[in-house]
């Protein structure tokens, strides 16, 4: 849990993610058409990503997608569901520039 913690409070917005999974490649190309440089950790890439995954699905209460995992100012928003709502409902840019992950 602590790597967790330590990696999100490095960077406005961070996604864990799969390199080989869809949802997560439509996350982070949401991102990045929006101008976010988003601090990404591929699990299935790096050597504690079985840790790490096992530390998001520990903070998940309700039977939701763990992955891709979406932080943005140190807190956790969510997997692509809530992602996308928030977008769709105009919440999503308010809620990156208060962040400070966007500036315009």
């Amino acid at each position: 849990m602590e790597r967790v913690n330590g990696l999100v409070s490095r960077k406005p917005v961070v996604i864990f993610s799969k390199s080989s999974c869809c949802m997560c490649h439509t996350v982070k190309t949401l991102f990045s058409e929006l101008g976010v440089n988003a601090d990404v950790h591929e699990l299935d890439e790096e050597p504690q990503g079985r840790e790490v995954h096992i530390a998001l699905s520990k903070l998940v209460v309700r039977s939701t997608a763990i992955i891709p995992m979406v932080f943005i100012g140190g807190r956790m928003i969510g997997s692509t569901d809530k992602i996308m709502s928030l977008h769709l409902k105009g919440q999503l840019v308010p809620l990156l520039k208060d962040a400070g992950a966007l500036w315009l």
